[in-house]
């Protein structure tokens, strides 16, 4: 029978074994998702499974750069506690390492799908759940290659990271400076122009309605609509963001000429 990628989506969650297995577990088990997974646990899984039901909503950000290739991925648990366990963060350090050097690994899927220290993911990780007690698993994984520079940064004892891409070389301060910016600001965007026209419509709508709610002239709603949308962009996209250690300045004017950001990846467990 067909496999369809909800089922092995749900019986991930719910186990969180590999890719790989869940599909062989749902074959085995007819596409019957609660037969998978008294399958998966009657072949040595049980200790991962029975806390994978179990909500795993702290953890740690990691970053990694090696070269032109930089990576960061989000490792969740259960308890701050265990965020802080060493074990712990040789697991996410060690999922770092092997993903900067894999030419295979571009995101969570196949970083599930891969070995790490010599092991397949799951095992790799159902050791660690074994070690710490409580549910492990890697929750999001970006992997950006560049031409350019990357920095990274890590927060609040490694609860917000960043990743952060320029088009060009730039000095250890200036990468600095953006990537924490990044991580105190949370902008949506790098610039205006990646702001989608969808949703520059849906806020142009909440912006006139708004207008309209305070019993503004029609004939000055759209002069309202134009400077809030600014306004918004000024919020929302890092590059019009004010610094936030010199608020006489834009991001935007501290880039040197020429030298823009690329792209940006910011994780937050706050």
């Amino acid at each position: 029978m067909e496999i369809t990628a909800s089922q092995v989506k749900e019986l991930r969650e719910k186990t969180g074994v590999g890719l790989m297995d869940c599909k062989k577990a749902l074959a085995q088990s007819n596409g019957v998702v609660d037969d998978a997974v008294k399958y998966l646990r009657e072949r040595g899984l049980a200790a991962a499974a029975k806390k994978a039901d179990r909500s795993a909503t702290e953890g740690r950000v990691f970053t990694g750069i090696v070269g032109n290739k930089g990576v960061i991925v989000e490792v969740n648990c259960e308890t701050d506690f265990v965020a802080s366990n060493d074990a712990f963060k040789g697991c996410g350090e060690a999922i770092i390492k092997t993903t900067l050097g894999s030419d295979d690994i571009s995101d969570i899927d196949k970083l599930k799908s891969s070995e790490i220290d010599g092991k397949t993911y799951k095992a790799f990780v159902s050791e660690i759940v074994l070690k710490v007690g409580e549910n492990v698993d890697a929750g999001k994984l970006t992997v950006i290659n560049t031409d350019g520079q990357l920095f990274d940064y890590v927060h609040m004892n490694g609860k917000i990271g960043v990743l952060v891409e320029f088009n060009k070389a730039v000095s250890a301060e200036l990468g600095k400076d953006v990537a924490m910016h990044i991580a105190a600001t949370n902008p949506s965007h790098v610039s205006s122009d990646a702001v989608s026209a969808d949703e520059v419509a849906k806020e142009t709508e909440i912006i006139r309605n708004q207008a309209l709610n305070e019993g503004k002239p029609e004939q000055i709603v759209e002069k309202i609509v134009e400077g809030r949308i600014a306004k918004y962009y000024k919020e929302v996209c890092l590059l019009e963001q004010v610094f936030v250690k010199d608020q006489d300045k834009t991001i935007k004017q501290l880039m040197p000429e020429g030298v823009t950001v690329s792209s940006f990846t910011r994780y937050s467990l706050v």
